[in-house]
């Protein structure tokens, strides 16, 4: 089952100095080589985000997110996990877990009901 892993920052949220954070590229590498992350990377912030919506035939632009919220997305990743279990596993070891917020949403494919 495909997972959009969505990596959030909490501004709340300030890190101890020896806080034990794992080191993304050694997460990055692992997952890359067991076949689970199947894409990822970072995201500009919130202020370069580009709105889009249609209203009445009209198409509006915004600069700046929809909503406002406290997590702001700094990342996805993308993974294949063989259930839900292994994709909390998955998340619970990427370093932003440990200093941030991340969420999880099954993909529904196309056609799928």
């Amino acid at each position: 089952m495909k997972y959009l892993m969505l990596v959030c920052v909490d501004p709340d949220f300030t890190p101890g100095p020896d806080d034990g954070t794992p080191d993304v590229n050694d997460w990055a590498g692992e997952m890359d080589g067991k076949g689970i992350r199947l894409m990822g990377d970072r995201t500009r912030p919130a202020s370069a985000a580009t709105t889009v919506r249609v209203r009445n035939r009209e198409v509006l632009v915004t600069d700046g997110p929809y909503i406002e919220t406290k997590d702001v997305i700094a990342g996805f990743d993308v993974l294949e996990c063989e259930d839900l279990d292994q994709a909390i596993e998955v998340a619970s070891r990427h370093p932003m877990a440990w200093t941030g917020v991340i969420e999880l949403r099954p993909v529904w494919p196309w056609g799928v009901e």
